[in-house]
């Protein structure tokens, strides 16, 4: 059933006060955000249609009306009016962000941190694995007679290091024809078939080159596998218990356990989607049923993506953190950008 101006104009105003104020909201003061021109009693009439079509929720008989998971989700496609982030929030983002880590996975785990604060809410951040990765340079460097450093970059240009030690004596002078072997032979190429060809260079290697080179496959191979996941990395938890809705630590302690100790399971977005709203039960995971998820997506370049998300009440100022969250993912993108830009503050975020 297609709502009337008038109901969709009340369920605007219920909605926009039980966000700003936590409580059921009453026929008087719409009647006043509605300048006197609605009578109270259509307006009561038109609350019990909205209420029977399942736009609205009455908490107890005597109460004012709430806003159900439909009636908010109304509100976001059609009724929730676009807000532009202040000069002073973009200041405050733009601060936070020049301060970035050189690490990618750093840089990751810092967004959710600073999400959090600018939202007022838990936040959530991941770097979302590439689908197939390799291994495209190799470099090992001396450490003492059994031990040695591998050094890894992968085609994402992630370089990561580990000290590997050999129950077989490494000499420097040995490392150099290791690397050239692992150059020639293990790059381009996914972690099983490394595996495979390993096997096939077994019978021509001794014991001194095998051990090595065994241990820098098995290696580079971890580093291809956690490459190719997601990771995921939460902050501002506690936040959540300043909501009145989850001021009952019975109520709130399956949303915190999921956010503190299963954080993979929180949504994350299809491809091709920057920004996507996850109202209570429309989040498949039943920790979220009372909570609402606002997800955006930014690109880290090489084919990769982040991705940051807002985790509140249903009741979340949509819009405000919405603005906000597409401010702080063009940002991200536009530092992870060749230029390393933060992007001027916009009259509007779109």
């Amino acid at each position: 059933m297609e709502l009337t101006g008038r109901k969709k104009q009340i369920l605007k105003v219920v909605t926009e006060r039980y966000i700003a104020a936590a409580e059921p909201v009453g026929s008087k003061f719409i009647a006043q955000a509605m300048g006197g021109a609605v009578s109270s009693a259509t307006i009561r009439n038109e609350l019990a249609d909205l209420t029977e079509l399942g736009y609205l929720e009455q908490p107890h008989t005597s109460a004012g009306r709430i806003p159900s998971p439909k009636g908010y989700r109304l509100y976001v496609n059609e009724l929730m009016e676009r807000k532009a982030i202040s000069d002073q929030e973009a200041e405050e983002i733009n601060a936070a962000l020049h301060g970035k880590m050189k690490e990618l996975d750093n840089m990751v785990a810092q967004a959710g941190q600073m999400v959090s604060s600018i939202a007022g809410y838990p936040a959530y951040s991941v770097a979302a694995g590439k689908g197939s990765v390799t291994v495209r340079r190799y470099d090992l460097l001396p450490v003492d007679e059994s031990s040695f450093i591998a050094v890894v970059m992968t085609d994402g240009s992630r370089v990561k290091s580990q000290l590997l030690h050999s129950q077989i004596p490494v000499t420097p002078e040995e490392l150099p024809a290791l690397a050239n072997l692992l150059n020639s032979h293990f790059t381009g190429i996914g972690a099983e078939e490394m595996g495979q060809k390993l096997m096939g260079l077994a019978s021509q290697l001794g014991a001194e080159l095998f051990m090595p080179l065994s241990l820098a496959i098995e290696y580079a191979s971890g580093v291809i596998e956690s490459s190719a996941q997601n990771h995921v990395y939460a902050a501002g938890q506690t936040r959540i218990l300043a909501q009145p809705e989850f001021q009952d630590l019975s109520k709130a302690n399956e949303l915190m356990a999921l956010l503190t100790d299963r954080k993979d399971n929180l949504p994350v977005l299809d491809e091709n989607t920057p920004m996507q709203i996850l109202i209570g039960p429309e989040n498949v995971n039943e920790a979220l049923r009372d909570a609402s998820v606002v997800v955006a997506s930014y690109d880290i370049g090489d084919n990769m993506r982040g991705l940051i998300g807002v985790v509140g009440p249903t009741r979340m100022d949509y819009a405000a953190v919405a603005a906000r969250l597409s401010y702080f993912a063009e940002s991200l993108t536009k530092m992870f950008g060749k230029n390393h830009q933060l992007p001027p503050k916009e009259d509007d975020i779109s």
